[in-house]
């Protein structure tokens, strides 16, 4: 906690408004003593004073309330607004963002010894990506990073109430369904499936490989048509609900002290001190000192004073980062190297097909690019894939239903003959958090702009590496270095040296 030092350490601070203990007691005294001397023997004086006694007894209850651990204020503020100090603001409130508030008031060493603040500018969260996208969780990856970032985040859900439970609500349920993921492979594909196969075996992670002949006997209702070799998760694989996950965290981070904003950022106040290196290149270490936060649907904004700020703004996190001019500097040199995340956007198809695989369905990933798994018990199932040419266009959520005709539903019906006689129920879309560099996660700080830490780019895993790259940001900021996982690999460091972290397995 020594970096913490210098931090904005108040007598007492109540949504931005400072009450000292001082004032308090003062005050208390004074009122205590005017009612000592108040006589009177009219009756309807009585009446009057003994009213008056009431409201300052009242007073004099809210004002003990506002000592230290009390959020009440004598005076009106605006509660929309976030505080006027923060220790840690955390620019997005996704699951990443609210994880990584639960963490770091899970290591803090003091009660209220670090102040965080969560700002999401979606208080419906209606185009969050969390709530949006299809909830399954994995080991079947080619990095080892990924599978144990994916083997501590599922004994994270397993026991989830011994970590969010909260004190007289109720107990939280994922809905975690553990049908596993299943991976197909075509000729061209199989060797990769081995060796990934293998790193899996070697980290921890239980997969098992299935010929054609087990695959059909496991799931009859599969064409093997194409397909030469199979993987499929034996444990922590399988799907849940996204906004229990985050809602829990929110809560769990809420009743820790963790304040909580609706408003957007836009844009930064701060510092610059200026060094050259051996080369004689002039370099600019840039260091936040406010975040700028913009009330929603108004043109009043909040300046908060704040140590350290996390990206954790999703798709919109390349924005964010522009903010303070990440990127935007000369060519070939660091402060030109953006954070390489953008918004891409995903379908989500809902369909009903009453002859359909049934309870037993996996995740089921094709070679082909289409998903699909089971949604609830009634013969739902939802599907979709990435687009294989054309991006879809990011400026709005609308749903392409040609898409599906014409690119998602015949493989379908291809891989599982029964969806040929599917019907459309709905449909959604969702940002993924893409790094066109790599297409895997940013952990960690920008080398010129050292109090701005990246959680993002996961490119449609963020959701279910939660848990897991919360604490690693925690740990970062409030021990200095990785303590649990090392996702040093994951650094901003290999953009600008340009040496991508390349995964195999992206959905």
């Amino acid at each position: 906690m020594t970096m913490f030092r210098g931090l904005y350490m108040t007598a007492r601070v109540v949504h931005g408004i400072h009450v000292s203990s001082r004032f308090i007691h003062k005050h208390t005294r004074f009122f205590t003593l005017g009612l000592r001397n108040i006589s009177t023997g009219r009756p309807v004086q009585n009446y009057f004073f003994k009213d008056l006694e009431n409201q300052f007894k009242a007073f004099r209850e809210k004002t003990a309330e506002a000592m230290p651990s009390s959020d009440w204020t004598p005076f009106e503020i605006n509660r929309s607004l976030p505080p006027e100090r923060a220790d840690i603001v955390i620019v997005g409130g996704g699951v990443m963002g609210w994880s990584i508030a639960y963490w770091l008031k899970q290591k803090e060493k003091i009660r209220e010894g670090v102040r965080v603040l969560v700002v999401e500018r979606d208080p419906t969260y209606s185009q969050a990506s969390t709530v949006l996208s299809a909830g399954g969780i994995r080991q079947q990856f080619s990095l080892p990073e990924n599978i144990v970032l994916s083997i501590a985040s599922a004994d994270f859900m397993r026991n989830i109430n011994k970590h969010l439970s909260v004190l007289n609500e109720d107990p939280v349920d994922l809905q975690f369904n553990h049908s596993g993921y299943l991976f197909l492979a075509s000729e061209n594909v199989a060797q990769i499936m081995e060796e990934n196969y293998k790193t899996q075996r070697y980290v921890g992670a239980k997969v098992a490989l299935l010929s054609p002949t087990q695959l059909k006997e496991k799931f009859p209702w599969i064409n093997t048509d194409g397909i030469v070799l199979a993987s499929y998760g034996l444990e922590n694989e399988g799907w849940f609900d996204p906004w229990t996950l985050l809602n829990a965290f929110r809560r769990k981070a809420i009743s820790m002290g963790v304040y909580q904003c609706f408003g957007e950022v836009t844009g930064f106040k701060y510092t610059t001190n200026s060094m050259n290196t051996a080369e004689g290149n002039k370099l600019d270490f840039q260091r936040i000192k406010y975040a700028n936060v913009q009330m929603p649907n108004s043109l009043e904004y909040q300046p908060v004073e704040c140590a350290i700020v996390v990206n954790a703004a999703g798709a919109f996190s390349g924005k964010v980062a522009e903010m303070m001019g990440i990127g935007l500097g000369l060519k070939d040199t660091i402060a030109g190297v953006p954070l390489p995340v953008e918004p891409r956007k995903r379908f989500v198809y809902v369909v009903h097909c009453p002859d359909g695989p049934g309870l037993e369905t996996p995740f089921l990933i094709d070679y082909s690019g289409v998903y699909f798994r089971r949604e609830g018990l009634g013969g739902n199932y939802i599907a979709g894939m990435s687009p294989e040419e054309e991006e879809p266009d990011t400026s709005n959520l609308e749903v392409d239903h040609q898409f599906f005709q014409e690119k998602v539903w015949p493989r379908l019906a291809h891989r599982v003959p029964a969806f040929e006689n599917l019907k459309v129920k709905s449909a959604w879309a969702g940002f993924y958090d893409y790094n066109t560099f790599d297409q895997n996660g940013i952990v960690g700080n920008h080398p010129l702009v050292n109090n701005m830490f990246f959680a993002t780019g996961f490119s449609g895993h963020g959701l279910q590496h939660s848990p897991a790259v919360g604490r690693a940001i925690a740990e970062l900021i409030l021990d200095g270095g990785f303590q649990t996982l090392d996702l040093s690999a994951f650094s901003f460091q290999r953009i600008i040296t340009q040496e991508p972290m390349l995964e195999k397995n992206i959905v």
